[in-house]
C-alpha cells in the first residue's frame, strides 16, 4: 500500500481561526504528539522505520503493555530514555483513561505502555518540524527584542543553531501552516502507519492485511474529527465501523479500505486550509487572527485571541503587566505564550498545555499545567510553574522556578540557564494543581535531564557527529539569589 505525499503548505499563509460550519466533519492532526512529543534521542531514528517497528511490534507483542526495561532491552537504549519515552507518551496520549496516564510516578512501569500507542510514538518520532519564521517587520522586532547579549558574537562549533538564531530571531509558525505540514506527513506516512495497526490474515489463500476497530481507534492518537476532537470518535466518523452492533465484535476491515478513506479525507482537510489561506489573502486583515499575531506581534501588537481548538494565544506584549485567571481561559485547555518581552504575565489557571516561546526580559508565572511545558527560544526570562513536566529547548541566561513531578527536560542550543524551586503561591493554586494532577508532594526542580544539543526533528543539516553532543545542562541558583516572588496581582478572588 502507497500513498503519495501532498504539499499545500504556502509560505505566507494567514487564514481565519473562526472554524468553518462544517468542520465537524473534517479531520485534523492531533497537535500534542508533534508539539510535545518528539523526542531528540538519535537511537529513535531509524534508517528503515517501518522495518524496524515491524519487528518490534513482533518482538513485544506477547507483552501488551510494555515497561520501560523491555523497552530499554528492545531498543537498546538506556533505562533513563526508555522511562523518559513511557512518561512523554503519557503526556500526549489521547485517552484519560488509559493505564498509563492514570498511573502514579511508582506505578509507571507496572501500569506499562499499550504496543499500539508506542509503536505510533515512535513512529512520529521521524516528523521534521517547520523551520521557525523571521519577522516580517526587523526593525519592529529589533525595538522590544533587544540585540545586545553576552552571546551575540559567539558561534558555537558544535551547533548550527547558534549560528541560524545570531542572524535571525525565530517566530513560530501559524497554526495553518504547522497543520498543513502534519496533515501532508501523515499523509506520506499512513499506508505504513496503517500496515503498523493491522493484523496479517489468509483470504482465499493469499496474506491480507486488516484492521480491527479496536486497532483503528488508536488512530485517535494522530488524527481526530472535530475542531476539538470532542463531536465524535474515529469509529463512528468511519462508514465502515458507523453503525457495527455494540454487543457484537465489529468484522475487521482491509486496510487498504481504510488508507483510502483516510486519504480522502486528509486531501479534503488540506484542500479546506488551502482554501482559507486563499481567501485571508484576498480578504481585509483580521486583528484577531491568531496566525497572523503569531508570525508578527510586535511592540504595538497586544492580542490574546481564543482558538477553535481549545487553545489561547497571548502574544506581542511588551513593556506592561498582563493577567489571566482561569475565567478568562474557560473552554482553553492550553496557552501559548509568543513573542512576549520586557513585561510580567501571570497566567493563573489550570491547564493541560503550555507554550512559551520567542520571549525575552520578562518573568512568566503559569498555574498548574497537567500535562506538559514547553519553554523554547527564550533569552533572559524567568519562568515559574507548578508542572508534570517541562521541556526546555534553545534558551539562554533563564532561571526556571519549578514545581514539577518529572525530570526537567534540557535539549538543544542552551546556555547560562539556572534552576530553583517553586517560588510563589496564589490563592486558587492547590485547587489548580489537583484539578490537573499535579503531586505538590513530588518535586524534581533539580534533577535536570539532557539531550541531544541538535534536534533530529528540525529541517536543518547538521555537521557529522554533532547530534552525538547532550545539550548543556542547567546550574542550580545560589541560594542566596533565592526569593519568594509575591506580587499583588497574585491575590485575587
Amino acid at each position: 500500500m502507497t500513498t503519495e505525499p501532498t504539499s499545500t503548505t504556502d509560505p505566507n499563509p494567514d487564514p481565519d481561526p473562526i472554524p468553518n460550519p462544517n468542520s465537524s466533519s473534517l479531520i485534523h492532526p492531533r497537535r500534542e504528539p508533534f508539539e510535545h512529543g518528539l523526542l531528540p534521542i538519535p537511537k529513535l531514528i531509524f534508517p528503515d522505520t517501518t522495518q524496524t517497528l515491524t519487528q518490534l511490534k513482533h518482538k513485544l507483542s506477547p507483552l501488551n503493555r510494555v515497561n520501560s526495561s523491555s523497552l530499554a532491552d528492545s531498543l537498546q537504549i538506556s533505562t533513563d530514555h526508555a522511562r523518559l519515552i513511557l512518561d512523554t507518551l503519557a503526556s500526549v496520549l489521547n485517552s484519560e483513561s488509559d493505564p498509563l496516564v492514570k498511573a502514579q510516578p511508582d506505578e509507571v512501569d507496572s501500569a506499562g505502555a499499550d504496543l499500539r500507542d508506542l509503536i505510533l510514538f515512535l513512529y512520529i518520532q521521524s516528523y521534521k518540524k517547520l523551520l521557525p519564521r523571521t519577522h516580517k517587520d526587523a526593525a519592529a522586532v529589533a525595538d522590544v527584542w533587544p540585540s545586545t547579549s553576552a552571546f551575540d558574537g559567539y558561534l558555537s562549533a558544535l551547533s548550527p543553531l547558534q549560528l541560524v538564531r545570531s542572524n535571525s530571531r525565530r517566530f513560530m509558525p501559524s497554526q495553518a501552516d504547522e497543520e498543513a505540514h502534519q496533515l501532508s506527513y501523515l499523509q506520506k506516512h499512513m499506508a505504513n502507519i496503517l500496515s503498523l495497526l493491522a493484523e496479517s490474515v489468509e483470504v482465499e489463500g493469499e496474506e491480507s492485511l486488516v484492521l480491527s476497530m479496536e486497532g483503528f481507534e488508536h488512530l485517535g492518537f494522530l488524527v481526530q474529527f472535530g475542531d476539538k476532537g470532542s463531536e465524535v470518535t474515529l469509529s463512528q466518523a468511519a462508514p465502515f465501523f458507523a453503525n457495527s452492533d455494540p454487543d457484537m465484535p465489529a468484522v475487521p476491515v482491509p486496510a487498504a479500505q481504510v488508507l483510502d478513506w483516510i486519504s480522502q479525507n486528509i486531501a479534503s482537510a488540506l484542500e479546506h486550509i488551502t482554501e482559507r489561506i486563499s481567501a485571508k489573502e484576498n480578504g481585509p486583515a483580521n486583528s484577531s487572527d491568531p496566525d497572523v499575531a503569531m508570525a508578527d506581534a510586535c511592540a504595538s501588537s497586544i492580542k490574546t485571541s481564543p482558538s477553535a481548538r481549545g487553545s489561547c494565544f497571548i502574544e506581542g506584549i511588551s513593556k506592561s503587566s498582563f493577567v489571566k485567571q482561569a475565567l478568562d481561559l474557560k473552554g482553553s485547555s492550553s496557552v501559548k505564550v509568543l513573542n512576549c518581552h520586557d513585561s510580567i504575565l501571570y497566567i493563573l489557571a489550570p491547564l493541560r498545555y503550555a507554550t512559551i516561546y520567542g520571549c525575552s526580559d520578562a518573568t512568566i508565572v503559569l498555574g498548574a499545567v497537567g500535562k506538559a511545558v514547553r519553554i523554547e527560544h527564550c533569552e533572559r526570562v524567568h519562568v515559574i510553574t507548578a508542572a508534570k513536566r517541562v521541556c526546555i529547548a534553545n534558551c539562554r541566561e533563564c532561571v526556571f522556578f519549578l514545581g514539577v513531578n518529572q525530570r526537567p527536560l534540557m535539549v538543544g542550543d542552551n546556555h547560562k540557564l539556572q534552576v530553583a524551586p517553586y517560588n510563589t503561591f496564589y490563592s486558587e493554586l492547590e485547587e489548580h494543581m489537583a484539578d490537573v494532577g499535579i503531586d505538590a508532594n513530588i518535586n524534581r526542580w533539580d534533577e535536570t535531564l539532557s539531550l541531544g544539543v541538535v534536534d533530529p526533528h528540525d529541517s536543518l543539516s547538521h555537521s557529522a557527529g554533532v547530534s552525538d553532543v547532550q545539550a548543556e545542562s542547567a546550574a542550580c541558583l545560589d541560594p542566596d539569589q533565592f526569593h519568594q516572588f509575591s506580587d499583588s496581582k497574585l491575590v485575587w478572588r
